[in-house]
């Protein structure tokens, strides 16, 4: 299923979500200008490499090991080819703007990092020997639709549903679209123990635990960076003008 748009105007710019999407574009394009060897070690330095990362845990506090650590923040800026991007920059800009809304500007950039660090914790916690760099935003996207499934339920999310030869157009509340992507995520991440040579970070996939944890720790973290800050009657009425 792909999301197209979603019928939930927000009311102030989301500064921050177009300040994302266009970062995360201008380094792809970056990406795009390195030769092959380059850009392999552009990833090794500044995507996260499990096995690396775990050594600079066991060898204490230095220059080189600060740099390894850094890379759970610099990774959610790099992707691995076009379609990466555009899907991850799709989902940012269908769910992030109402979060950051939600959440003020400043609140929405601390939630957003801290959401893609912690997903990538999770997916090194998976794949702790592997030598693939794992890197994408879609473990702090994944963090933003975890806020977003808990505090718009109940809007419809404009989705394609492929049906044989002929999309279809659908209207599905947030809670089933955003509930069954968790689940698929949750329950590949579980395959991915069991078959790591064919499915998940360990074949060069994706990391999987980093989307399900990304998006429980956005469900977890949602309220404390104010994702309830505006009551449903509140904005109801700046959606219709009343004050």
């Amino acid at each position: 299923m792909v999301p197209l748009k979603d019928y939930n105007p927000g009311q102030r710019t989301p500064y921050v979500t177009y300040g994302l999407i266009v970062l995360n574009i201008v380094i792809f394009i970056y990406e795009l200008s390195l030769p092959t060897y380059g850009l392999n070690d552009f990833f090794h330095a500044w995507a996260v490499v499990p096995s690396e990362f775990s050594t600079s845990l066991t060898t204490g506090v230095s220059a080189i090991n600060a740099e390894e650590w850094l890379t759970v923040v610099t990774s959610q800026f790099l992707h691995g080819g076009f379609l990466h991007l555009a899907g991850n920059m799709l989902y940012l800009w269908i769910f992030g703007n109402n979060v950051e809304d939600q959440m003020g500007h400043l609140r929405f950039l601390v939630f957003y990092l801290l959401c893609g660090t912690l997903a990538n914790l999770a997916q090194w916690f998976f794949a702790m020997g592997s030598g693939i760099p794992s890197l994408g935003a879609s473990g702090a996207i994944a963090g933003v639709m975890g806020a977003y499934i808990f505090r718009f339920p109940d809007v419809r999310i404009l989705t394609i549903v492929p049906l044989g030869p002929f999309p279809l157009p659908l209207r599905i509340p947030a809670l089933f679209y955003l509930g069954i992507w968790f689940a698929q995520q949750a329950v590949y991440g579980v395959a991915s123990l069991g078959a790591p040579a064919m499915i998940g970070m360990e074949g060069g996939g994706i990391a999987y635990w980093a989307h399900a944890g990304g998006f429980a720790i956005g469900a977890l973290l949602g309220p404390l960076f104010g994702l309830f800050s505006q009551t449903d009657a509140e904005i109801a009425a700046e959606r219709s003008g009343v004050e």
